[in-house]
Formats: C-alpha cells, structure tokens, sequence
C-alpha cells in the first residue's frame, strides 16, 4: 500500500492474492489492509489537506502534467500489466491507457479555471462574492474493468480541485494501481496527498468511507446494488457522493439506417472489454423486416473474433473476471433459451486448450429475446448479444426507456430529426448517435435513474470535488 508518501505492508501482515483470468495463475500478492492501515490512510490525507488545498491552482497543475508525461512514458509497461492482471487484449489496453492518461491533462488545464463570481446586490452598501472552494478528503473506489482510466477519472479532478484522496481499487486489479501510484510517486505528488489502501474483502473500507467524518466526499464506480448501499450510509452523515453504477445500454437501429454499417457498430460496442463495460449494449432494438440482413452480419463478425490471452496477436475476446460472471452470462443465457430466444453462435463456455483455466465464454448472439427474459431486464457484463426485432407501430423509444437504468444509449438513423427526437427522448446520460464512442476527458459521463449520481470527466468532473461558498460584504 501507499500510505504518507510511502509503500507499506499491511500492520497485521495479511496478504491476498492476485489471478491472470487467462491462465488462472497466481501471478502476485499484495497486502490486505486491516482497520489500522484504513485509518492511517485517512489521517495521512486528512493531514496533508491544509497545505495541498493551499497551493496555487498552478502548482497542482504542474504535478498532474508531470504525471501525465510519465504515464505515457510508461504506456507499454502499464498496457502490459493491464492485461496480464485483467485480460483485456493489449489493443484494448493500450487504448484505455492513453484514456487515463487523457484525465491527467484535461485537469491540468481545468486546474487553472476554477471561476468564483461576484452577484450584485439590491443594497448599495453590499457585494456578494461566490467562492470554489476544495471539498476535503476524498474515498475513492474504482472498478476492475478499467483499472487504469477510473483511477484517473477520480484522481486528476479531485487533486485538481485541491482535495487529498484514499484510493481503494478493485480487489481483482490492485497491481494496476500500484503502478499508477508509482507513477505520482515519481511525479513528486507530496506525501500524504494520494494514498492507496488494497484490500481484498471492500466492505471495511467502504464503512469507513461513509462513517469517518474526515473523508467529506464519497466517489464510486461498480454496481448499483452497492453504490445504493454506500449512498444510504453516506446520507447519514450528510456526505457527498458520485455514484458511477450499472447499465443496460439499448442500442437502436431505425428502418433508414443501413444494417450492415449498424451491426459493425454494434459488435464494436457490444464486444469492447468482452462485453465488461457500463456502457456496453445490453438490448440491440432492429426493424423486424431488417433483422435478418442485420443479424447476418453481426453473427459473421462476431464469429471472426478470437478469443484468447490479452497478450497473443489477434485476440479480441478476452477472459471475464472470474467464476461469478461465468455463471451470471451462463444463467441468461439458458434462461433466454428456455422461454424461447434462439442461438445463432456461441451459448457456451470455452474450455478448449489452452483456455481450460481461464474464465472465457464464447461471443454469443441471441435472437428472438422478449421482455420476460432475464437478459431484457438484468445487465450482462458478459459477451453476450440480444437482438430484439421491433415493429413499425412499437415505439421502440418507449422500449429502450424501459429498465431502471440510464447510463448510455446508442442510435443509427440517417434523419436528423430522427436523431433530435432520440436525443431528446431516450432517458440515458449519455447518447451515441450513429457513434460508439461518445467519451472524452472533456465531456461528461454519468447516468440517470439507477446508473448513479453526478458526472465525470469536463468541467463537471471538477465541480464534484468542490463546495460553494457565499461571502456577503457590507461596505
């Protein structure tokens, strides 16, 4: 662990393991912090707070561009890393390291353009003055699927905010931390400012986190059942929090789209982090009169994917995390089969050599889904694709609006007004209009409904970290 500007055991000495979801392999082990190591943790940042929160915005923004030049200094090692601890194929890795990296230098910039305000006053001998102001310490909890961007998507705007941060990464993908912290160690970030706690059971730091009243904020990234968790205690201690939950992102052909440019989208997207992501398509909405040209396509390109380790040439697919997620996208699956949905390609598990120890599934693709089945209602996080055929009366807007959760969406029109509507429509934090990729450092990313609380990333990222204060001057 990295507690006070330095790397640690943890006091009692514990230890878990860290797997290669491709091998099953052992690969290291780290420390497993105890209530001991949480607490000098927090108290470390709580310590460091005063003088951090103090420099210029300049200063701490000197700090985040000389972490972002060692961080791409360092882009092979940490894609390297990335893969062996979380299977991605090292394309994908690669990619999301230069994502992270992005945070590091968009809040740089955004340091440096934390506004107040003056508010004129309808008494002559009063001015009122607005401002920005860091919110404190800082618990952070970040995801095993993209183990490197949500550090910094946390980190660059709370540092640049002027706030200190206890990091608590997922416990199947510390060693991808570890290198990132070794990296604003190297960037000469002072002692205290950043800590980060490993540890392989979460809930003793998530307790922490909401109950200790130094750390005043809260920001968190997983699943919708424990940011709901983590939000009713924060409540009782008036905490602030960002909430960055689940998905279940329609994606949504119209009859003017062309099918075969849409399926080539929608594998993209589907795929990307084997079907891992937030943002990842769990229901795909097709014409029925063009869903036979679409599917066709999709399953050809889907059928061209290899899976694999991250690490050989060509792999696409690589593992899920582990045996949980093996089980959740097999129950869908044979749930949408017993109530009528059809296989096209995969349904199984992949145990051929030289997967037989790792966690893989094959790319699957169902047609025929309808909404009683599990997978029309339930987040995958898994390989698996849906195709729900639509008819020219439904409102396919009404469908897609249909689940509890409102993270991203994604349409395929060639009408403008088409696209408005969905935009305006579609009950989604984030919208891809004929664009699988709809993320950047500089704009904002977060849900609606079930999917969380606030945003990340643009000028909106920052404002997380920050309090408001109004000073009224009588003159």
């Amino acid at each position: 662990m990295f507690i006070n500007g330095k790397w640690k055991e943890a006091q009692n000495g514990a230890k878990f393991d860290v797997l290669n979801p491709a091998t099953g392999e052992v690969i290291s082990s780290v420390a497993d912090a105890g209530s001991q190591d949480i607490s000098a943790a927090i108290e470390a940042a709580d310590k460091a707070f005063p003088v951090w929160s103090s420099l210029t915005a300049y200063q701490r923004s000197h700090y985040l561009y000389t972490a972002w030049k060692i961080m791409m200094d360092k882009k092979e090692d940490l894609a390297r890393v990335m893969t062996m601890e979380q299977g991605k194929p090292l394309v994908a890795a690669r990619n999301e390291v230069q994502y992270g990296a992005d945070f590091l230098l968009w809040f740089a910039e955004e340091a440096k353009r934390v506004y107040g305000q003056t508010i004129p006053s309808a008494r002559p001998d009063q001015r009122f003055i607005v401002l920005k102001q860091p919110i404190g310490v800082v618990g952070a909890v970040t995801p095993w699927n993209y183990p490197v961007s949500m550090i910094t998507r946390k980190l660059a705007p709370a540092l640049a905010a002027g706030c200190t941060v206890v990091l608590k990464p997922a416990e199947a993908t510390p060693l991808c931390a570890m290198e990132m912290f070794k990296i604003f160690e190297e960037a000469q970030i002072p002692a205290g400012v950043i800590n980060l706690v490993t540890a392989f059971d979460p809930k003793p730091v998530g307790d922490e986190f909401v109950s200790n009243p130094i750390i005043r904020k809260l920001t968190f990234t997983g699943s919708t059942k424990v940011g709901k968790m983590l939000a009713s205690k924060a409540a009782q201690h008036m905490k602030k929090i960002s909430l960055e939950l689940g998905g279940h992102a329609p994606f949504i052909v119209y009859d003017d789209a062309d099918p075969i440019h849409a399926a080539k989208g929608a594998v993209l997207v589907k795929f990307l982090n084997t079907g891992q992501a937030c943002i990842s398509p769990n229901r795909i909405f097709v014409p029925r009169h063009m869903v036979d040209d679409f599917t066709q396509e999709f399953t050809k390109r889907v059928n061209a994917m290899k899976a694999g380790n991250g690490m050989d040439k060509g792999v696409r697919i690589g593992p899920l995390v582990g045996p949980d997620a093996i089980a959740k996208v097999e129950n869908q699956v044979k749930d949408a089969l017993e109530k009528g949905a059809q296989l096209i390609t995969g349904g199984t598990r992949l145990t051929d050599s030289p997967l037989e120890n790792g966690f893989f599934y094959a790319p699957t693709v169902l047609s025929n889904v309808t909404k009683d089945m599990l997978i029309f209602r339930e987040e995958t996080f898994g390989p698996v694709a849906p195709i729900i055929a639509y008819d020219p009366e439904d409102d396919v807007i009404e469908m897609a609006n249909d689940t509890v959760y409102g993270l991203a969406a994604y349409v395929y029109t060639k009408s403008t007004s088409r696209a408005m509507n969905a935009f305006e429509r579609l009950k989604f934090g984030i919208i891809g209009i004929n664009d699988i990729n709809p993320t950047s450092a500089a704009a904002p990313f977060g849900g609606m409904k079930e999917s969380g609380i606030g945003r990340e990333g643009a000028k909106e990222g920052i404002n997380e970290y920050l309090e408001t204060k109004l000073g009224g001057f009588s003159i």
